[in-house]
């Protein structure tokens, strides 16, 4: 495992994997023992980085998997191929998750698909170096909070009527939630909302019962980084973390397997940190 990254940089957001410099590691640690099976998940950001690694261990664990992007064809056509290597079904539904009724096209087209809709996975997500705060345009800020907020809400609202009792929604959330981030403000803003989100509608669905939860990584080497940070920035990514090294995807797709299937019938308004030992007020 490579503990570290030349320097790189891309010019757009969220970034595409088959241009970072290593790959990013994403297939599963251990053979699947059918912990999904037949189960409908709907992923978004699921054709990269952390949606990606995902994508393929729940197909491993015996689900189908719509995943919906935003424009990246080339990384969801691969996760595709990949998620349908392991055994599941897949659909590709590209589209702006800022947009509530593109998010009930994703949840028809899902469940048209596969019959049903059991999981939601909340994934997708921007982030932009803000270096001067006083001169962030409004509209800039927007879109931040319209992809990594708004459309958290925007699909949960799509498919609440749709998941079964037992239904899991589980939101990725982040450590600058907990210990915020001098250059990306706005992302920990929305980040932060995503774990009150998390919590409150936690306590608003138990009763059906539906679990919801958070995962929340640390420095995660995804399409994210390179796609955010200077090339000098990227190269040090991940090295003042406790274990010295950005985490890998296929690292944290576990905590959202966990949070999916029988083992964490017990889980509900948590968030599982993923940060090679960096420490948090949670």
């Amino acid at each position: 495992m490579p503990d570290s990254q030349p320097p790189q940089h891309q010019d757009r957001q969220p970034g595409v994997e088959t241009e970072m410099n290593p790959a990013p590691q994403y297939m599963p640690f251990y053979p699947g023992s059918g912990r999904l099976k037949d189960k409908s998940v709907i992923i978004t950001g699921g054709d990269s980085g952390i949606g990606r690694a995902v994508a393929v261990l729940f197909a491993r664990e015996g689900a189908n998997i719509a995943i919906v992007y935003r424009d990246e064809h080339d990384d969801a056509e691969e996760t595709g191929k990949l998620v349908e290597r392991e055994g599941g079904n897949a659909i590709l539904v590209a589209g702006d998750v800022g947009d509530p009724g593109f998010c009930k096209d994703a949840a028809d087209r899902t469940e048209k698909a596969f019959g049903n809709v059991d999981i939601l996975v909340n994934n997708a997500a921007e982030q932009y170096v803000r270096e001067d705060i006083a001169n962030v345009p409004p509209e800039d800020m927007e879109r931040v909070f319209r992809t990594n907020a708004f459309g958290y809400f925007f699909m949960i609202q799509a498919v609440i009527d749709r998941l079964p009792a037992g239904g899991r929604i589980i939101n990725t959330a982040s450590i600058v939630a907990y210990r915020g981030h001098p250059e990306l403000l706005d992302y920990a803003m929305t980040k932060g909302a995503i774990v009150a989100l998390t919590r409150s509608l936690a306590n608003r669905l138990a009763d059906r019962p539906i679990l919801v939860n958070a995962v929340a990584p640390g420095p995660i080497w995804t399409p994210l980084i390179p796609a955010s940070f200077p090339a000098d920035t990227v190269a040090k990514f991940g090295g003042s973390t406790p274990l010295g090294r950005p985490g890998q995807p296929n690292e944290v797709a576990p905590a959202y397997l966990l949070l999916a299937s029988e083992d964490g019938r017990y889980i509900t308004g948590q968030a599982i940190h993923v940060n090679g030992g960096e420490l948090t007020s949670s």
